[in-house]
């Protein structure tokens, strides 16, 4: 069980997911605008906030600017936009992943209970879906090192930190290096099959996958793109 802060003004959206998650065991406290959140949250930090970008008051990117300037508490967007610049920002100051409205709630719960395994590895318990631990073991191709336990993800020894998504499609294509993996393969490993993601989406998480892994080593090229095929792993 997990302490969350839900913060959205959408009160149908605070229902169901507050019904979702407590169903789940989660204790949730819901607020529906940015100041009371933040408030909220600075006075009795929860395990997770989940955090709407468009309120009034104060917004949901302001709410994690100030937030990030004195916790690192995980933190799910929830945006209605199209716009990547809102991912992008969001990224910048330190969301843990994003979802885009409408959602599933069964893809929420996916997000929350990964982010909530990279926040406290020390808890993880073998998933009941996976007894053997087979998809939790350590995963190491030349210089990338994947822990799916921890939701870490190394390159050369040095962190590169991914969104759930992101750990996700990268984790989907290291499997197998040298084998091409189509935008579908990349969506059905990533995504929940009631959620609907156009190829765009694909391409935009890839393209801010390579940049982490860039920052930490420019000459990053291991994730090849074979246009209008789709994306393979490099073979070390």
């Amino acid at each position: 069980m997990a302490a969350i802060t839900l913060i959205d003004d959408d009160e149908n959206i605070v229902a169901s997911v507050s019904l979702a998650l407590e169903s789940h065991g989660h204790a949730v406290k819901a607020y529906y605008d940015g100041v009371s959140g933040l408030e909220a949250v600075e006075a009795s930090p929860p395990d997770l906030v989940i955090l709407d970008v468009k309120m009034p008051r104060m917004d949901g990117m302001e709410v994690l600017r100030r937030l990030r300037q004195t916790s690192e508490i995980p933190v799910i967007m929830l945006t209605s936009k199209d716009d990547e610049i809102d991912e992008i920002l969001g990224f910048n100051l330190g969301a843990d992943d994003y979802m885009h409205k409408p959602f599933s709630q069964r893809l929420l719960l996916e997000r929350v209970k990964a982010v909530l395994r990279r926040a406290r590895p020390e808890e993880d318990p073998i998933s009941a879906a996976d007894p053997t631990g087979a998809n939790s073991k350590v995963m190491k191709r030349g210089k990338l090192t994947l822990d799916p336990a921890r939701h870490d993800s190394l390159w050369d020894g040095k962190p590169v930190r991914l969104t759930v998504t992101e750990f996700l499609l990268l984790q989907a294509l290291a499997q197998r290096p040298g084998f091409v993996k189509s935008r579908d393969n990349l969506m059905d490993a990533a995504y929940d099959d009631q959620v609907y993601v156009d190829d765009r989406t694909i391409d935009s998480h890839i393209k801010r996958m390579r940049k982490k892994f860039r920052q930490v080593d420019p000459e990053f090229d291991s994730i090849e793109t074979l246009y209008g095929v789709g994306y393979r792993y490099r073979e070390a």
